[in-house]
């Protein structure tokens, strides 16, 4: 029988049987020089490599406001990536409301969560170690494509002078660590100790960082869901799968076929989506996905993976609603509202409830929000504003038109802990804020510092704005800008998904090839940024 012991010696280890290190861990950085040659302290790879810079002190900025974007300064990186030239940098600005929290990796594993044991769908991707995002990234072969910068407010910048000489007595202590340990290393030089189970050493902080997945995609990604810890990935080419619970392997599921949204409801075994060039409402079984990788259930083989919505074909957007125990689906068609509601075993399918033609305004983005527990309305965006369906009545009015002319709708935004009543509407580069009944409620109006060419809530309680300069955060009570991160050149990008504390989005490069970008913001370690 094996002994659990850890081996002791290089003669207890045999070492033809290890693994070839290669592939599985990424070098950091140089330590020092052993016995059988350089020794480098080394991380997980994931897939991933850094996109945001090391935070770093900007210059002090006037108190003249909440919104204050401070001062700028140029940086020039001598790393080389894809993303091309450097400019200047910009600002980062958070304000300091809570205490900080570190989450810590578990189990590392090379196969996707869904193919073997792994975290729980209940645990946050962000804990497995193909998500380590809470690190900065001191060294490797990337550039920096979005520049946080550290608000001199939140930490000190001038050094007294009794933390000069603290400074001094630490680095002789330090000095004098080093050489004792230099000692004893030479002592031990006989005795080699190879660690088999390595933990994932990227440096911690806690100042969010963005990473993207190595992998490129050859058409543009138009949508992505969470899976367990895996993204599943929609393009105009097909569906795969990112595998986040490893090396960031992508795993072709359906081929030929356009994804334009989707949602994974795992309690329900579906995927919903859009798709194909009638933009069908498709519904696939995720065991039936499961099986296109594993391949090791014949019955499930045999069975059609997927199920049509009611027929429905020309659908523009959808949402799915939880209310109580019930699901609804509301859909947006050309000149249409739908609702369905999903009923159990044994239909296990959606069924129509309610349907709403011949509208006035063409809805471009729809969502279903149930007044004090009892009242169900839709609501919904087109090009000359908001508009809401009493589901009851059937009656449609308008809740908000901008005086712009067309505008493009962003995102709908049910306020919490207001009874479904109060909303935040988003359009062009502005947000309101109005109750279901077309009042004001707030004399405030979210502005965005840019045109965003997607905008999404967060379960943070904040709103997030992509631009091609910048991805602002802002509170969505008060709209307040909460941070920012500059890009390094202008660059359009996508929200996909988000979920606790991880906000995936994509970026569209020419050619149409895109990349999967993903970054950390749970609120604790946010507002220390």
């Amino acid at each position: 029988m094996a002994s659990d012991s850890p081996a002791r010696s290089l003669d207890e280890i045999d070492l033809s049987a290890l693994r070839d290190p290669a592939g599985i861990f990424e070098l950091v950085e140089l330590v020092g020089n052993g016995t059988y040659g350089q020794v480098y302290k080394g991380g997980n790879n994931d897939g991933t490599v850094a996109v945001s810079d090391i935070p770093r002190i900007m210059p002090a900025a006037s108190q003249g406001g909440n919104e204050s974007l401070g001062g700028s300064s140029g940086q020039n990186d001598s790393h080389s990536d894809s993303f091309g030239n450097s400019s200047q940098d910009s600002t980062l600005m958070m304000r300091e409301v809570g205490p900080r929290r570190r989450s810590s990796a578990v189990s590392n594993s090379t196969l996707p969560d869904l193919v073997q044991p792994g975290p729980s769908p209940l645990v946050s991707p962000g804990d497995t170690p193909g998500a380590q995002v809470g690190g900065v990234a001191v060294s490797g072969g990337s550039k920096a494509s979005f520049t946080p910068f550290v608000d001199p407010r939140v930490y000190g910048t001038s050094p007294t002078e009794e933390d000069e000489k603290n400074s001094a007595a630490a680095f002789a202590d330090e000095l004098l660590k080093a050489e004792l340990e230099q000692a004893r290393l030479n002592e031990a030089r006989k005795i080699s100790v190879v660690n088999v189970n390595p933990t994932n050493i990227r440096p911690h902080s806690d100042t969010p960082e963005i990473r993207k997945y190595k992998k490129r995609f050859n058409s543009e990604i138009l949508c992505a869901a969470l899976w367990g810890v895996n993204l599943l990935v929609g393009t105009e080419n097909g569906l795969m799968l990112l595998d986040r619970s490893g090396q960031g392997k992508v795993y072709n599921l359906i081929n030929r076929r356009r994804f334009q949204q989707m949602d994974v409801l795992e309690g329900l075994n579906v995927l919903v989506t859009i798709s194909g060039k009638k933009n069908k409402l498709r519904v696939y079984y995720l065991s039936w996905l499961r099986n296109r990788i594993l391949h090791n259930d014949p019955e499930v083989e045999k069975k059609q993976g997927w199920i049509t919505v009611g027929e429905l074909e020309g659908c523009v957007h959808y949402k799915v609603v939880k209310y109580e125990r019930i699901k609804f689906l509301v859909i947006a068609l050309k000149n249409a509202v739908e609702i369905y509601a999903w009923a159990p075993k044994p239909y296990h399918k959606f069924m129509a409830f309610k349907s709403f033609t011949e509208l006035q305004h063409r809805p471009l983005l729809v969502d279903l929000t149930v007044e004090e527990g009892q009242r169900l309305k839709v609501i919904y965006g087109s090009t000359v504003g908001f508009h809401v369906i009493d589901v009851d009545s059937g009656n449609p009015y308008d809740i908000y038109i901008p005086s712009h002319g067309q505008v493009t709708p962003h995102a709908i935004v049910i306020l919490p802990k207001t009874d479904g009543m109060e909303m935040l509407l988003c359009y062009e580069d502005e947000g309101v804020y109005v109750n279901t009944y077309g009042r004001i409620t707030k004399d405030v109006v979210l502005q965005w510092g840019e045109m965003p060419t997607s905008v999404a809530y967060i379960h943070s309680n904040q709103i997030m704005g992509w631009g091609e300069k910048a991805i602002e955060i802002r509170s969505v009570e008060t709209g307040h800008l909460d941070g920012v991160f500059m890009h390094k050149r202008a660059q359009r990008l996508k929200f996909l998904s988000e979920r606790n504390d991880k906000v995936f989005f994509a970026s569209v490069r020419s050619g149409g090839s895109s990349q999967v970008f993903f970054m950390t913001l749970n609120r604790s370690s946010m507002m220390n940024w």
